[in-house]
């Protein structure tokens, strides 16, 4: 039986105090990238609009010479709120690190979805399926931005509700594969998902890999043409979106943290 004493405990006990209370909040999400961007060294611009919003992309101004050449993709799915608060999180906490690298980083894509907590944008697409045609014009405009440019190294934040842990994929033309060490990173935080078969994909301690090819599927997502442009390694990163908002963001941190520490110790750039 519970004392008196216990129960008085349990009734004055209250939960910890969320470090993101506000994910869903695209005009403070976007106040605080302008306030993040120049300690970071980055260029903040309005490349489209989706849903009424302007949707921006920001760019390394000075990297230094033969830095890594990365680009990081956040929100395209508007109930995946832990991605966007990741992408500025390591931001604001790495802005000297961020200042070495040469970055592309596109912090919400969908951000009406973001404010409605939903997956798909206004008119109920997801936009993560619409990279293998022009229809979307921002996604179009993205596409032709990224193409610019040849990336070492792309990691695409995501989330999933059904997910039983953090996972992977890897796309990658790069030896030996990075997949594992970005998951056990991850797992400080969240475990790994156990399952052997996720998506109707092959996995193994939280990672799938398969070869892409154009007629994969018949949608490509934001992945597949960083693929096509002979990105060196690609990674969609995945959270699960029903444990806790902090614990999400900080392994979303801590994959970016690990893919980032490779890059530079692989030397990626010619």
């Amino acid at each position: 039986m519970t004392s008196s004493k216990s129960k008085q405990a349990a009734k004055t006990e209250r939960p910890s105090t969320l470090l993101h209370p506000r994910s869903h909040d695209y005009v403070g999400l976007i106040r605080r990238w302008r306030k993040a961007a120049p300690h970071a060294g980055l260029k903040m611009t309005v490349f489209g609009e989706s849903g009424g919003f302007p949707v921006y992309h920001l760019r390394s101004r000075h990297p230094a010479i033969r830095a890594p050449r990365i680009l990081l993709s956040a929100g395209i799915h508007g109930d995946e709120s832990a991605s966007t608060e990741a992408a500025l999180a390591w931001i604001e906490r790495h802005a000297g690190a961020a200042r070495d690298l040469d970055l592309h980083i596109f912090p919400c894509l969908n951000p009406w979805g973001l404010v409605h907590n939903k997956r798909t944008d206004e008119r109920d697409r997801d936009l993560n399926r619409c990279y293998r045609d022009d229809d979307v014009p921002h996604i179009r405009r993205q596409k032709e931005l990224i193409a610019e440019h040849r990336f070492d190294l792309a990691v695409i934040l995501h989330e999933d509700y059904d997910a039983q842990g953090v996972y992977l994929y890897e796309t990658s033309a790069g030896k030996p594969h990075w997949g594992e060490h970005l998951v056990a990173a991850m797992a400080c935080h969240i475990p790994a998902d156990p399952r052997k078969n996720i998506d109707g994909i092959r996995a193994c301690g939280g990672v799938m890999r398969r070869r892409i090819t154009a007629d994969l599927m018949p949608d490509w997502p934001e992945a597949f043409v960083l693929h096509f442009l002979k990105t060196r390694r690609v990674f969609t990163i995945e959270t699960p979106s029903e444990f806790n908002l902090d614990d999400r963001v900080e392994a979303h941190c801590a994959a970016i943290n690990a893919a980032l520490a490779l890059a530079w110790n692989h030397g990626l750039s010619p």
